[in-house]
């Protein structure tokens, strides 16, 4: 499958539209591609082979939020069963959010000084949540959990 790209900072229109505007950097719809085989995912996610494991994001969905306690669902993210490396010449370089399909928030993680994981506290009851990790070596990898 095909999917927009920005040559600026990488962000993929997961529902397959190049927007006007990027959603991440600013640049204009011109600033897209269309490019194939962009996002991974699993063959069977069931029974993951080693490159899935260290590369799905493993999603976990607290329905009661400590922090905000009205009308807040916690997301925890974590980038493999087995922990993805953190290293300078091997690393995940974001973690983006898609709600429905439409974009919501990138997380980016710098090298060396953080975990490959994330926490994000969203405002909606239902929908699609989509979680696409990019690692600089092995590329974009999605996952799915349903709010």
């Amino acid at each position: 499958m095909k999917w927009p790209v920005c040559k600026v900072c990488g962000f993929i229109s997961i529902n397959g539209e190049a927007p006007d505007v990027c959603p991440v950097c600013g640049a204009p719809k011109t600033s897209f591609e269309e490019k194939d085989g962009v996002i991974k995912s699993p063959v069977n996610s069931a029974n993951l082979n080693e490159s899935e494991q260290k590369h799905v994001p493993q999603t976990t969905l607290v329905k009661k939020c400590g922090l905000i306690p009205e009308n807040c669902q916690d997301v925890h993210v974590r980038v493999g069963q087995i922990l993805h490396p953190m290293k300078p010449e091997h690393h995940i370089a974001h973690i983006d959010f898609y709600l429905d399909k439409e974009f919501i928030s990138r997380i980016i993680l710098t090298p060396g000084s953080l975990n490959p994981a994330v926490a994000l506290h969203i405002n909606a009851a239902a929908g699609r949540l989509s979680v696409v990790e990019l690692c600089n070596v092995h590329g974009a990898w999605i996952n799915d959990v349903y709010l």
